[in-house]
């Protein structure tokens, strides 16, 4: 078991601005090629169309170093995202997006399986993902991460129901604070995190923008801070902080089912240091427009002892 396997939808991102401008995008296909460009092994599970746009994703998906599952390719049309990005560079998203899956993908037990975001909750395809945790579960970790798309939910209890299941089938789980706001608005986003932990995840990492992140597992919680860069816009910033966490993850040899326990008993330590990384990540992701993540000789020229990083030159 040496290749990882992402599920979820891949779209192309029409961001809206001075230029409007098509990006490949998709919350899961983000984690796919981020993992790819670090060389690492993955597989890309996903519903797209057998037309132009869909050429680009697959394109796209090849040209980082992951491979398209066969089967991916029978949508009727492929899904678009409009993506408005407002003036601190957040964005928000009006989707045109299917999603469904049918029988197991023909690819060897992976070592991890990631899903998250539309996948996770849009009928009926949601169903079939839920189907492929419990099923890979025997051999690889297990990794997710909301990522609400309220725009794209009809029923938010439903939508609620099946993010719970899905945390508490999972080893790792990222969320970030707007996340848990929208699935509780009753609690705060901590305290939502910390009952997570309880349902069975050997981590929860908990992401607050400029104010950095929080990751809880049995032997407490560890902070870093978000590291100080010019922000083009934040598409694809989640979606870069978990690559960097997994990466580093794979790193130590804490993926794999037959480590579950070891990662159930991750330090602290470690735990930082995969926050550091994942922070990295992130912040050079969103010096740059769209879901551009870097890949491992980038993350080498940016890092600096310490913790801090060096921002890559910006060009026109």
């Amino acid at each position: 078991m040496t290749r990882g396997l992402v599920i979820g939808e891949a779209l192309i991102d029409i961001v809206e601005g001075q230029h409007t401008a098509e990006h490949v995008g998709g919350s899961p296909l983000n984690v796919a090629v981020g993992m790819a460009r670090l060389g690492r092994d993955v597989d890309f599970l996903t519903h797209i169309g057998n037309d132009e746009r869909g050429q680009r994703i697959a394109d796209y998906v090849k040209a980082s170093g992951a491979q398209l599952v066969p089967g991916s390719t029978t949508a009727a049309r492929t899904p678009t995202a409009v993506a408005a990005i407002a003036a601190d560079g957040s964005a928000t998203y009006a989707f045109d997006l299917e999603w469904q899956l049918s029988g197991t993908p023909p690819v060897v037990p992976p070592l991890f399986v990631h899903t998250g975001s539309i996948a996770a909750v849009s009928e009926p395809g949601c169903l079939a993902v839920a189907a492929l945790v419990d099923a890979y579960r025997i051999s690889g970790t297990i990794s997710f991460d909301p990522n609400v798309r309220p725009s794209a939910i009809l029923d938010h209890g439903l939508a609620r129901e099946r993010i719970e299941h899905l945390v508490e089938r999972s080893d790792i789980v990222k969320v970030s604070d707007e996340d848990l706001r929208w699935i509780n608005p009753n609690r705060p986003p901590e305290r939502t995190a910390q009952t997570w932990l309880a349902s069975g995840p050997a981590v929860v990492v908990l992401t607050m923008g400029d104010r950095g992140s929080l990751a809880l597992c049995a032997a407490g919680q560890t902070r870093v801070e978000a590291k100080p860069t010019r922000v083009v816009d934040t598409v694809g910033a989640g979606d870069a902080f978990l690559v960097g966490f997994m990466d580093t993850l794979w790193e130590l040899g804490l993926l794999g089912a037959g480590r579950r326990a070891d990662l159930h008993r991750i330090g602290l330590d470690a735990l930082a240091s995969a926050l550091d990384a994942a922070a990295l990540s992130s912040a050079l992701t969103v010096a740059r427009a769209g879901a551009d993540l870097p890949d491992r000789a980038t993350l080498a020229r940016s890092a600096l002892p310490g913790g801090s990083f060096s921002q890559p030159q910006q060009h026109s």
